[in-house]
């Protein structure tokens, strides 16, 4: 009898749990599908934590499309059970918690660092404009005043210089 309580024929390569139980695998086999021969480990683990009988109660209450995620559940279980007796996933789970807000905490700071800068940068780039705006003024074909010249010639230079600045302006942020 198989792993189901049914009768039925046996398979040329039994899988890893029915290997390990030292049984005869059969074509119906319910934990061959999940339990491949060549990953014998994969059984291991869980056989070890949850015992053969029980893995098989639990796997025949989970519908057959939800099975292969059951198995995949218990097999991290059972891994993180033998790495931490105690605590077992629930244990990995704080872990990865606490790391994500550890995490944020230096997003955080990084995003304050951010924004400090691109003030800085904002003032330096700001008196760099004021410097070069006072510049123009002192352009002896225009009265030292800014675009109120008498010379429409000056004027249009001083257009072009202050449209380079504010294009390179943006163009830094």
């Amino acid at each position: 009898m198989g792993p189901t309580g049914r009768r039925a024929t046996t398979i040329d390569r039994p899988c890893a749990a029915c290997r390990m139980l030292h049984r005869k695998c059969v074509e119906e086999c319910l934990l061959a599908p999940y339990f491949p021969a060549n990953e014998p480990e994969k059984f291991a683990g869980v056989h070890k934590v949850f015992g053969a009988s029980n893995v098989i109660k639990m796997l025949q209450l989970v519908e057959a499309p939800k099975r292969e995620d059951a198995v995949k559940s218990m097999v991290y279980e059972a891994q993180a059970r033998l790495r931490d007796p105690v605590y077992g996933c629930a244990g990995a789970i704080s872990y990865l918690q606490k790391h994500i807000l550890d995490l944020k905490v230096q997003l955080e700071m990084v995003e304050v660092r951010v924004l400090e800068s691109r003030e800085r940068l904002d003032r330096l780039l700001g008196g760099l404009m004021e410097a070069s705006i006072d510049n123009f003024n002192m352009c002896p074909m225009c009265d030292d005043t800014f675009f109120g010249g008498k010379d429409d010639l000056c004027n249009s230079m001083h257009d072009d210089q202050l449209e380079l600045i504010s294009v390179d302006y943006h163009h830094i942020l």
